[in-house]
């Protein structure tokens, strides 16, 4: 009796949670090599000796999806629904702090903030889903985070607000947390031949929603999250939050980088 061949989804669900189309040794160790950017799929470098090193091997910078390696950009568009741990970082008064400096000097800031994120993120395994205005996203995928992602996310969280919180790249920074179902993959673009690879879904929009509603150096932990993280650290101050679109409140957990 020989096996039945795999789905499209089914294949993308294996490679969301085992990972068997990124190894996810090669997507860690991919992250210490230089330099940015990298392939958002696989974390291969593009510039640097590293990226060098990646030309040799076939990961070649896409042209028409500069985002992504060639191996990754030539994926079909699609996906499968799994459970992953999501965090946003938004910049808590970005629109005053631009109007207290030139832009030169605002962009100068914001890349700095881009520059530690993507620091902090790839070290815990995440995959930046967007860095864009103000905003962070990054996805804890089981492939690359491991089982225990809701763990990965709340400490990468900590992280962030820590080394965002001090130096020459101080930032006022509030942070969303939230576990649950997601469609994970690639879509198609508006252009053809446009792809990018992307979470979407009804835990998307509610950890967004978290990452608005939290103060400068806060971390909004959904109680999904905390409790899928096994983490006790005590006497956290509790919200009941109303989310827009939604008929019940949210429970969530005030996490400070200090939070043990």
């Amino acid at each position: 009796m020989t096996d039945q061949p795999k789905s499209k989804e089914e294949e993308w669900r294996l490679a969301l949670t085992v990972g068997e189309t990124v190894p996810r040794r090669f997507h860690h160790i991919a992250g210490f090599l230089p330099s940015n950017p990298r392939c958002k799929m696989c974390n291969a470098p593009f510039k640097g000796w590293g990226g060098l090193l990646m030309r040799m091997m076939g990961r070649r910078q896409s042209r028409k999806n500069p985002r992504y390696c060639e191996p990754c950009a030539f994926q079909e568009a699609g996906g499968a629904e799994v459970e992953i741990s999501m965090l946003f970082a938004d910049v808590r008064g970005s629109t005053t702090i631009a109007e207290r400096m030139s832009p030169a000097n605002f962009t100068k800031l914001i890349s700095g903030f881009y520059e530690v994120a993507t620091e902090v993120l790839v070290h815990n395994d995440a995959l930046i889903d967007r860095l864009v205005g103000d905003e962070v996203i990054g996805l804890f995928i089981p492939a690359f985070a491991g089982q225990n992602h809701s763990r990965r996310a709340i400490h990468a969280a900590q992280e962030l607000v820590q080394r965002l919180g001090s130096g020459k790249t101080a930032l006022p920074i509030g942070v969303g947390v939230h576990t649950g179902n997601a469609f994970v993959g690639v879509v198609q673009g508006a252009e053809e031949g446009i792809n990018d690879f992307t979470a979407l879904g009804d835990n998307v929009n509610i950890t967004a929603r978290l990452a608005s509603l939290a103060g400068a150096g806060e971390i909004l932990v959904s109680d999904v999250s905390y409790r899928a993280a096994g983490l006790d650290f005590g006497d956290l101050e509790r919200r009941s939050l109303m989310l827009k679109g939604k008929s019940e409140a949210i429970e969530v957990h005030v996490v400070k980088a200090e939070s043990k």
